[in-house]
């Protein structure tokens, strides 16, 4: 976890991003990787999931990506590398794209393909563990800014942006990061933002999230 906000947290919960599963993530990658095609995205390029009517999964080898919902283009998910896409919903992918939050390089293989890969070479608990994780990380975004007030879920925002990695964190101001998670209106965003900035709560560059000093848990 950052140790920047290790004080902002007190005795909350960490979050499910510091319990990513690395190992089980790099020994499936490390088996599926010679079979698959190298791709590089640019900055906010995007990926579909069907290829020629194929279904695809992507393995996240480097830089960092979020998972974007077709219609509203709301945010259920970002990740950093190492990860893979496209693996826990696998029935239907049409609602969803991939976005490259940085110059990324993934590993696109056919779904069939993954999972064909992971029965000959007995990788069920390695995959376990992913699905739990990226279910969690799901489930996580959607319960925190559900029924929940606006600085709620800003406060829970700031947080998670904290814990992003750098290369994230500098490329995004911190109301396009919310705004991109939430239903909350950008003018709300930017009062709450400009009250905790002025509070000295938290601290911010041309827009973009430095530190968090201490969050209230009400304001």
């Amino acid at each position: 976890m950052n140790t920047r906000i290790a004080a902002i947290l007190d005795n909350e919960k960490s979050s499910v991003l510091g319990l990513k599963p690395l190992r089980h993530i790099e020994r499936i990658i490390d088996n599926v990787l010679p079979g698959a095609e190298k791709i590089i995205l640019s900055k906010s390029e995007v990926v579909q999931y069907y290829r020629n009517d194929e279904r695809q999964c992507f393995m996240l080898l480097h830089g960092s990506v979020a998972l974007h919902r077709r219609g509203d283009g709301i945010v259920l998910n970002s990740e950093s590398a190492p990860f893979i896409l496209g693996v826990s919903s696998q029935f239907s992918s049409e609602h969803l794209y991939v976005r490259a939050l940085e110059t990324s390089e993934l590993a696109s293989v056919p779904l069939e393909t993954f999972n064909n890969v992971v029965a000959q070479h007995d990788l069920w608990e390695h995959f376990s563990k992913l699905l739990i994780y990226t279910a969690s990380r799901v489930y996580e975004h959607c319960a925190q800014i559900s029924q929940m007030s606006a600085y709620d879920i800003i406060r829970f925002q700031l947080v998670e942006l904290m814990q992003e990695p750098e290369a994230i964190r500098q490329n995004i101001t911190a109301a396009a990061y919310i705004k991109s998670r939430t239903y909350l209106s950008r003018s709300g965003i930017m009062r709450i933002l400009a009250e905790l900035r002025t509070g000295k709560y938290i601290t911010m560059d041309r827009g973009v999230l430095i530190e968090v000093n201490h969050l209230p848990r009400k304001y």
